[in-house]
């Protein structure tokens, strides 16, 4: 059975649409059709029934599901495991990574690896960290650089590379940045600009913040860090960054009860094989730092 045609099968059922399908594998709808009718003769069944735009997984389709990942999964992890018996890095590396942490972190690791590494190609995805755990928990991505869940996730092995301090911030001219004495319940005065709700880094946020009883009024909430350093440094409302980001155009609000710190750093499923590319890139983060 042709792994194109199974690698099609699978992102037709988790994306339950040809045209999504077609657009994350960089293939023309037809091309996409065309693999799904092709495994549908192999197989002797329809795989999926369409009702006009609508399309949903038969009765075969979802016994079919589990033993098209296993397959693809195998096939992958042994070109790894050979990859590593030849002792020669080199292959297709396949990493997710939140648009912070491929602008601030890892551009000077990367920079090393592709110099001493010329032979691997790297597939650089850039998501949300919680996506980014997602696709490799699915056996889409080797590894995540991101940061990392609040919560253990089952199979999901993960390695902190960068502590990552947080503090409330706000522009110079803002009523908080005039306080004399700033206290925690004041927060909840002012809207605030934070991480989409949905987020690792905006459950860090809200649960120090619930335990000391402020709900903040959220104005507005976006997944990059860099539009919300932007949004309050113009006085769109307070909000929480890495330390790292702090310059000029931000006053950082001092509230000694309040600590408030996120993990970054390497995620990968803990049942599959690593290519020798991967360990090779996972030697070359350096080793956590305390905060």
């Amino acid at each position: 059975m042709d792994t194109q045609l199974l690698t099609a099968f699978i992102e037709v059922a988790d994306s339950q649409s040809f045209t999504r399908a077609a657009a994350h594998l960089h293939l023309s709808q037809p091309a996409i059709s065309k693999r799904i009718t092709a495994l549908e003769q192999q197989v002797g069944r329809a795989l999926f029934d369409r009702v006009g735009r609508s399309i949903s997984l038969t009765d075969a389709g979802r016994t079919l599901l589990p033993y098209a990942r296993k397959a693809l999964h195998d096939i992958e992890d042994g070109r790894r495991a050979l990859s590593r018996l030849s002792g020669q890095v080199s292959g297709r590396l396949s990493i997710g990574t939140s648009h912070h942490i491929g602008l601030h972190r890892l551009p000077p690791v990367l920079r090393t690896f592709t110099r001493d590494f010329p032979q691997v190609d790297l597939d650089l995805h850039f998501m949300d960290s919680e996506v980014a755990c997602d696709a490799v928990l699915a056996g889409k991505l080797e590894l995540g650089i991101v940061t990392l869940p609040t919560q253990p996730l089952a199979h999901l092995q993960t390695r902190v590379v960068w502590p990552d301090p947080l503090v409330i911030v706000c522009a110079p001219g803002h009523p908080l940045a005039q306080a004399t004495a700033l206290r925690l319940p004041q927060l909840a005065e002012h809207p605030a600009v934070l991480p989409d709700a949905a987020t690792y880094t905006h459950r860090i946020i809200s649960e120090v913040l619930a335990a000391h009883g402020v709900r903040p009024h959220v104005r507005l909430a976006t997944n990059y860090l860099e539009t919300l350093k932007m949004l309050a440094a113009i006085g769109l409302g307070w909000s929480v960054l890495p330390a790292s980001m702090m310059d000029d155009s931000l006053v950082a609000l001092h509230l000694p009860t309040l600590d408030m710190t996120r993990s970054l750093g390497l995620v990968w499923h803990e049942r599959r094989t690593l290519s020798g590319a991967a360990q090779a890139l996972m030697r070359l983060m350096p080793e956590a730092a305390e905060v």
